[in-house]
């Protein structure tokens, strides 16, 4: 993306400037990119610069001084709260057969829509008494996921007699698209009149809300959304105000007790 902005501006990759890159930044601002997107596409390119002056391809690193939009700490992706989310699933469950599958696996297994999507049906198998799903994570990293007995079942329905091939089937048969998921997400919530923004994005963010909210510890939360550092977990946990947990309950419990 940065060498065709490079392009487009006659400049040449391994001779830009610091301010250039600044440039490219507040370009991606105007065009309304979140702030954690920029600073992400930032970074990338300061590890890219920095390999550069490694190889000998520039001199100096143009983005060791770059500055990145501050980034809040709060997830500003709107979830679902409990009796949303249950009342998305009770649409999807009515609903069409992959519907259904793919609500569940996004809803109750907090995957990445690029993850379901991907998955075939030799991925699913059962070990150990679990259903499981074989997927490959972001980053390249394959993993598996336990699924509940009720998206389990629901996936079997929607696959039926098929043996092989992608999990979710698009218009003619391919691999469905995200764009096709993204417009099934959409079409449950509107169903279950759900007046917020809903994704399948958001889907994953109230997962990770409702596992927090329901006692799941930090840690395992953490392991099931696939977060590789913590603090991305505990975005949610802030986002959330940790209202059921905050320290008031405790302190007047404690006060009222006083002999």
């Amino acid at each position: 993306m940065f060498a065709e902005w490079c392009r487009d501006n006659g400049l040449n990759l391994f001779e830009v400037q610091r301010s250039h890159l600044e440039l490219f930044g507040r370009s991606m601002q105007a065009r309304g990119l979140m702030a954690s997107t920029v600073a992400r596409r930032l970074c990338a390119l300061a590890s890219f610069y920095r390999y550069c002056e490694k190889e000998g391809h520039v001199d100096r690193s143009p983005a060791t001084h770059v500055r990145r939009p501050r980034v809040d700490k709060e997830s500003r992706t709107l979830g679902l709260d409990r009796t949303e989310l249950s009342a998305f699933m009770v649409q999807a469950g009515i609903g069409t057969r992959r519907e259904h599958a793919l609500a569940s696996l996004l809803a109750l297994n907090a995957l990445r829509v690029s993850e379901a999507l991907n998955a075939d049906i030799d991925d699913l198998g059962f070990e150990r008494g679990h259903h499981i799903l074989r997927i490959i994570r972001k980053g390249g990293k394959g993993a598996i996921v336990p699924l509940a007995p009720r998206t389990a079942r629901a996936v079997r329905l929607y696959i039926g007699e098929r043996a092989t091939g992608p999990i979710f089937l698009g218009v003619g048969g391919q691999r469905m698209d995200r764009h096709a998921a993204d417009r099934a997400v959409k079409r449950i919530a509107r169903r279950a009149r759900i007046s917020k923004r809903t994704s399948p994005h958001s889907l994953r963010h109230s997962f990770i809300t409702a596992a927090l909210d329901a006692g799941v510890a930090l840690r395992d939360v953490q392991d099931a959304a696939s977060h590789s550092d913590p603090r991305t977990t505990m975005r949610y946990d802030r986002a959330r105000h940790s209202l059921d947990r905050h320290a008031t309950y405790v302190v007047a419990t404690f006060i009222a007790a006083a002999p």
